[in-house]
């Protein structure tokens, strides 16, 4: 595909991102680049050398507030540090720009229900940026789930750990919404729970969750190091741990009462590269396999789709966002 080519004639989806980190530039430009129906148009950062090395066609600017003033920018990509998510993703909806926002979405489900709320009232867009979603391994592993190959399921583990949060890293400071839960959490507690929710007969009311059991190290600034919970998710029983200082590892064994689907390893950030599902079933036993893909380019095709109204196009509801965080309000509330 040909970056910023059109889709069915509509023109490319012109975004402007807020921040330019690592994120945003080893992954998030590269994707909008190379992405059918996107163009990069605009970057805003403290820095604006480091907006420039993005790659924008149009302007870069050294205050968020001017890039949400440009009439250029349709759509933005919201790349900035947890506790800013709410204000600016708040902000971009009121100036009028559709909005594709960093994991988490809110610091709390009371802060997503105020984005919900600006996004009807602003009549644009809003999509938590969980890119492991549009994966097609795990667009699979939900289909599977809803079609029943396993069986109601039973027993969730789920996990995302890893080491390396430098210092000096945002991540390190609980004012800024730092620590593993909001870190990786919206990974491994929202696959948990998908893939309870996923299962038949599919609940239509917002998620049954109970918190039995939480433990927590906790870093000297006091953001939580590792986080293990033990959930009641509708029918199935959970066991989620995540964790940032800890070796590096993902899962996602789903237990049904007719089979297991496996997401190998990694679970949930298998980018460019190959991975597998492995289905237990009452076919036998199985490995999918799927060929390298960027679920981060897939993720701006299909919100920018979604944003030139294709109806074909999916997006992460944002009532899935709301309900990975509720569920970790009640992890944080059950915590020591």
């Amino acid at each position: 595909m040909t970056g910023g080519a059109s889709r069915a004639g509509c023109e490319p989806v012109r975004w402007g991102f807020l921040g330019a980190g690592w994120i945003a530039a080893r992954a998030l430009a590269p994707a909008v680049h190379a992405a059918d129906g996107a163009a990069l148009v605009a970057a805003a950062a403290r820095d604006t050398d480091r907006a420039r090395r993005l790659g924008p066609s149009g302007r870069t600017y050294d205050d968020y507030a001017g890039l949400l003033a440009d009439p250029d920018v349709e759509a933005v990509y919201v790349a900035l540090s947890n506790e800013a998510h709410l204000p600016w993703t708040l902000a971009a909806l009121e100036a009028g720009k559709h909005v594709l926002c960093e994991k988490p979405l809110g610091l709390t489900a009371e802060q997503v229900r105020q984005m919900a709320a600006a996004a009807v009232r602003a009549d644009r867009l809003l999509v938590e940026a969980t890119f492991s979603r549009w994966h097609p391994r795990t667009r699979r592993a939900e289909a599977l789930l809803r079609s029943g190959a396993i069986g109601a399921v039973r027993e969730i583990d789920a996990g995302f750990t890893f080491p390396t949060v430098p210092a000096g890293n945002y991540r390190w400071e609980p004012d800024r919404g730092g620590g593993a839960l909001y870190d990786v959490g919206p990974y491994a507690l929202g696959a948990a729970l998908w893939a309870s929710l996923g299962s038949p007969p599919l609940s239509a009311q917002p998620d049954p969750v109970q918190v039995l059991a939480v433990t927590v190290d906790r870093a000297p600034t006091g953001v939580d190091l590792t986080c293990a919970a033990a959930l009641r998710v509708g029918s199935a029983e959970a066991e989620v741990r995540v964790s940032i200082a800890e070796r590096p590892a993902q899962w996602l064994r789903v237990h049904g009462e007719a089979g297991t689907l496996v997401l190998d390893e990694p679970a949930f950030t298998s980018w460019l590269a190959p991975s597998t599902l492995l289905l237990d079933d009452a076919s036998g036993r199985s490995a999918l396999e799927f060929g390298p893909v960027d679920p981060y380019q897939r993720m701006v095709e299909h919100v920018s789709r979604a944003v030139r109204g294709d109806g074909c196009a999916w997006v992460l509801p944002v009532e899935e966002s709301l309900r990975v965080a509720r569920a970790m309000d009640l992890v944080r509330a059950g915590a020591p």
